[in-house]
């Protein structure tokens, strides 16, 4: 018997099924129905594990496990509620051998870069956590082929330019793309495009990357790939001619709709290796946007407390 669930916007196709976890999406990859075999992709923000458990027993039945986790890479929005699930799920996890180092609390990552991309989630960018996180042996390097025993229609694919290790996954059978934050469907600099969701294709969020040529170099490998049906770590899912036409834009003009015109990884990327961070650019100043988020910060926290001020 099925397990019946609605479709939502992170849906990518009827086998693999999504869920926002405020600002950054997880994937479900198995056929809907009790007892069925299924692999997680990423696991979202801290505090999570809940929610995420609950869409899998929705899915899967009550008690279920997922034969493994797939990291796409290990910033703070994609692997939060890890060490949560895994108190429950004795399961292997994967991700790709370059960012072992920011997952084995061997090293953490190049910080962020608050002074450019623009809007909120750039501006408290520097708030950040950057690591290292420390999953020990839990975690399994991706073979050099690509290919895990849980997933033996997909190939997992090495696009960094986001983090040293990213990775995406694809099923070419049907060219449905899993591509974490290579690229994304919303501008994830700004709130208010995260806040409704804004249907846009971008590169990856703008604060985080660290290598942007080889980020166009990703952007192009997922392009030529043509898939049909893509789910990324931020914004809807998008499929068809759309999808098409969205992602070509993207490739075309990468340079000037994804990579700022200054910031610390601009003009010189972060160096890394197996170890972690070789070289690193000089910073770049973000005392006005440092100042900004303060600001923002103060005010979400004075309009929460608003009513309580009035009542007194």
């Amino acid at each position: 018997m099925k397990a019946m669930h609605p479709p939502t916007p992170y849906d990518v196709t009827q086998d693999i099924a999504g869920i926002k976890t405020f600002f950054v999406n997880v994937f479900f990859i198995g056929e809907p129905g009790v007892g069925n075999p299924w692999v997680l992709v990423d696991a979202g923000l801290p505090g999570y594990a809940g929610q995420i458990r609950k869409k899998a027993e929705q899915l899967f039945g009550i008690g279920t496990k997922p034969r493994a986790i797939v990291l796409t890479h290990g910033h703070i929005d994609h692997v939060g509620s890890l060490a949560t699930l895994l108190s429950d799920w004795p399961v292997p996890v994967y991700a790709h051998s370059l960012e072992l180092p920011y997952l084995q609390g061997k090293a953490s990552y190049p910080p962020p870069d608050p002074a450019i991309g623009g809007g909120l989630f750039s501006y408290i960018s520097w708030l950040y956590p950057i690591g290292p996180t420390n999953f020990g042996n839990r975690i399994r390097p991706v073979p050099v082929n690509g290919q895990i025993p849980e997933l033996p229609d997909w190939q997992i694919i090495h696009t960094p330019g986001h983090s040293p290790g990213h990775v995406s996954l694809f099923r070419p059978n049907d060219r449905t793309l899993l591509a974490g934050d290579a690229f994304i469907t919303t501008n994830q600099n700004s709130g208010i495009s995260v806040a409704i969701q804004r249907k846009e294709f971008h590169g990856p969020p703008a604060y985080f990357t660290c290598d942007w040529v080889a980020a166009e170099k990703s952007v192009r490998l997922l392009t030529e790939l043509q898939p049909q049906a893509v789910g990324a770590g931020h914004g809807v899912s998008v499929r068809g001619l759309e999808l098409k036409l969205g992602l070509n834009f993207l490739q075309q003009h990468f340079k000037e709709r994804s990579i700022p015109s200054q910031g610390r990884y601009v003009k010189q990327p972060a160096e890394t290796d197996e170890h972690g961070i070789v070289t690193m650019p000089s910073p770049s100043s973000y005392y006005v946007p440092r100042k900004i988020s303060l600001v923002a910060i103060a005010g979400l926290v004075l309009f929460w407390l608003w009513p309580y001020f009035k009542s007194s």
